[in-house]
């Protein structure tokens, strides 16, 4: 199972990756293959506010619906539209394909999220 260098993770198995006030939000290897094979994504709204910790979506597999959260808080500024006719993009490549991009509203929720290492270190509890 993959974890990448430079991205930031969630205890529920999101990543950010920061680019200057941008937050690139995705889901890790370990959500994707948890999830088992991607079936459809339920993208939101370009323009929604959303909080730290707030559904942004809903992902459905063979094996169950989850929910993806945000890593931080502000705006969706994109949504990846390519995932509405190719989910599975995400069980393919999970790092390399982003689900939202958000205009960080409040740096300092980065300070929360795990690095590499602690990421792996969280991985290794469950």
């Amino acid at each position: 199972m993959e974890v990448r260098e430079g991205l930031y993770y969630t205890k529920e198995h999101e990543w950010i990756k920061v680019e200057g006030s941008t937050g690139i939000v995705g889901i890790t290897d370990y959500a994707q293959e948890e999830l088992g094979d991607i079936a459809y994504i339920d993208l939101p709204e370009t323009g929604k506010e959303v909080k730290k910790n707030e559904k942004i979506c809903d992902i459905e597999s063979v094996k169950a619906v989850s929910e993806i959260y945000s890593p931080v808080s502000g705006k969706i500024i994109e949504v990846n539209s390519e995932l509405e006719d190719s989910p599975e993009k995400i069980n393919e490549s999970p790092y390399d394909t982003w689900i939202v991009k958000i205009e960080i509203r409040n740096e300092k929720e980065i300070e929360n999220l795990m690095d590499k290492k602690k990421y792996e270190e969280y991985l290794n509890t469950l």
